[in-house]
């Protein structure tokens, strides 16, 4: 039987945690740790504020370059099938919203 498949991408984040973990840390930090620790934390909120849209994006182009593709970053059937491609699993409907967003981003 043929059943639908549904948009399944999940962006998951540990960005948040870690400038939790980072911010606490330098709480405690003694003068020589501080820079380092000011630097990680910088960088994990920067991590932090990346929209969504713009990590699905990135995970398309990874995922398209896996199986070889090197066309443009566009909604072609060629961008989508490159996705479908590396990731079998995806629906055409998925597939073709998360190069959309790829595009957008």
């Amino acid at each position: 039987m043929f059943g639908r498949k549904e948009l399944s991408v999940l962006v998951l984040r540990d960005a948040d945690d870690i400038a939790a973990a980072l911010r606490s840390a330098l709480a405690d930090a003694g003068e020589a740790e501080r820079p380092g620790l000011e630097a990680a934390l910088m960088m994990a909120e920067e991590a932090a504020a990346v929209p969504e849209r713009e990590l699905r994006g990135r995970w398309v182009r990874e995922q398209r370059a896996s199986v070889g593709y090197t066309g443009p970053d566009d909604e072609s059937v060629r961008a989508v099938k490159a996705l479908r491609d590396a990731q079998p699993e995806l629906s055409l409907l998925a597939a073709v919203q998360l190069t959309r967003d790829a595009v957008r981003e």
